[in-house]
């Protein structure tokens, strides 16, 4: 009986030191994982109730946690408003992660915790509050016949797919269809994601208007002086082809979660990639590469405030896209790959710039044949990507397999986002939402239902 009681006592001790030393480990060795987790639930709660004005609760689990894994059910979070400061920890004690707002410079992931740092950008002005009466482009009023055959169209759930937030269609430079979410609504900006990287393409399509840079610049970065990766072209890292090693995979701690979540300085992990074929003979799609063009315009400005207000400057403002928020890093260095917030009908003044060849109210924004680039396949990429941040091939198959227009080019994003647009049509089409790639939403299919609604019979 005495032995027993004494194996029960052994078993209680080891399991009690096994929690000690697991609880020791979590406090002061947490995995990388652990805290890439937290890292982007603090970054997309931050994002979300600051710039969206969505609830933080909401946020969490239909944002961060309803996707699926099942690390994240773990987070908890914790939001200070005044300070604008979100914290992510899992079961609320481990592995702690943070984002800061930092107002019309959004949430920056603060991983170090030096929110001094963080803290010691320029003040940045916030764009004016939406475009007056006016019909839209030019203000914020639309007309739209709810009756309409396209707005039948995107009504029915199935076209919109699993998770849709936004569906605005622009035909002949009017919006003449929109459906929101319920909790969402034309007011609220929403994450682009990847749709990111072709705004900040044209962004540097404007310094290449003005002189400033060149499809075929060279010694691109101090880093890269007198090694090889001096001869990558700036056209090479525009078509995902400049060699670099980078993992895109977003399921473990890879290059791109490490660089989003757990580095204060994005583009020092892309910077130091090695290049491990010669540019221009690969395609290889890489959210690091979009850091680098960040990175590599906003050097052309001598005066960090300058570089820092350019999007808004230069393109934002032009365009009228008074919701648009482009998000920088701890460091400064805006994340031109991923972090963009704008409400539907703001992407699509993006759009439709783009369905205009880069012209806006008569003006020209974009060197002529740079949006001619951007609906230009790349051999490397078999015709699928552009030769600047765009794509011609949806997963799922191509413009010809759905009966699309030979036209019709993308912008796309993580979780379901795109716009498409179809010159031949005068037509963009914005959907927005929460869509895992592992659902198989295809948007093709609602494309061609709105192209066969909006297009007259006899042509």
């Amino acid at each position: 009986m005495r032995f027993a009681l004494r194996v029960v006592q052994g078993i209680v001790a080891l399991v009690l030191l096994a929690a000690i030393g697991c609880i020791v480990w979590l406090s002061f060795f947490p995995p990388d994982l652990l805290r890439v987790g937290d890292g982007y639930a603090a970054k997309i709660v931050c994002s979300n109730v600051f710039i969206a004005g969505r609830g933080p609760d909401a946020v969490l689990a239909e944002d961060v946690q309803a996707p699926g894994n099942p690390a994240l059910k773990l987070v908890r979070i914790s939001v200070d408003r005044t300070a604008g400061v979100v914290s992510a920890r899992i079961l609320g004690l481990f592995a702690p992660n943070y984002a800061l707002y930092r107002g019309a410079l959004g949430c920056a992931s603060v991983p170090d915790g030096n929110f001094e740092a963080a803290a010691s950008l320029p003040t940045m002005k916030v764009g004016d509050p939406a475009n007056g009466d006016g019909l839209w482009p030019d203000g914020g009023r639309v007309d739209i016949d709810v009756k309409s055959e396209v707005s039948q169209v995107i009504a029915k759930p199935s076209l919109g797919g699993p998770g849709m937030r936004a569906i605005l269609v622009v035909k002949d430079g009017r919006v003449v269809a929109e459906k929101y979410a319920d909790g969402f609504d034309a007011t609220k900006p929403l994450i682009g994601w990847s749709m990111t990287k072709t705004v900040n393409a044209s962004i540097i399509g404007r310094l290449m208007l003005a002189g400033r840079m060149s499809f075929d610049d060279k010694d691109l970065l101090a880093k890269w002086h007198g090694d090889r990766r001096s001869r990558i072209r700036l056209r090479d890292l525009l078509a995902m082809e400049s060699g670099l090693v980078f993992n895109e995979d977003y399921g473990a701690v890879t290059d791109v979660t490490r660089m989003l979540f757990l580095n204060p300085d994005m583009v020092a992990l892309p910077q130091s990639a090695a290049q491990i074929q010669p540019a221009g003979k690969r395609f290889y799609y890489s959210t690091g590469t979009a850091l680098l063009l960040s990175r590599i315009w906003m050097n052309r400005f001598a005066d960090q405030n300058a570089a820092l207000a350019y999007p808004r400057d230069a393109l934002f403002s032009p365009l009228g896209m008074s919701s648009a928020v482009l998000e920088a890093d701890e460091q400064g260095t805006f994340v031109g790959g991923s972090y963009l917030y704008a409400t539907a009908r703001d992407w699509a003044r993006f759009g439709q710039f783009l369905l205009q060849d880069g012209v806006w109210k008569g003006q020209r924004l974009l060197p002529e044949g740079f949006v001619g680039a951007m609906r230009t396949g790349t051999a490397a990429s078999d015709g699928a990507y552009t030769q600047v941040q765009a794509w011609l091939s949806v997963p799922g198959g191509s413009s010809k397999q759905f009966g699309l227009p030979d036209d019709t080019f993308w912008m796309l994003g993580h979780d379901g986002q795109s716009i498409a647009i179809v010159p031949s049509a005068n037509l963009v089409v914005v959907r927005l939402g929460l869509t895992p790639g592992v659902l198989g939403y295809r948007p093709q299919i609602l494309l061609k239902k709105i192209l066969d609604a909006v297009t007259p019979a006899n042509t």
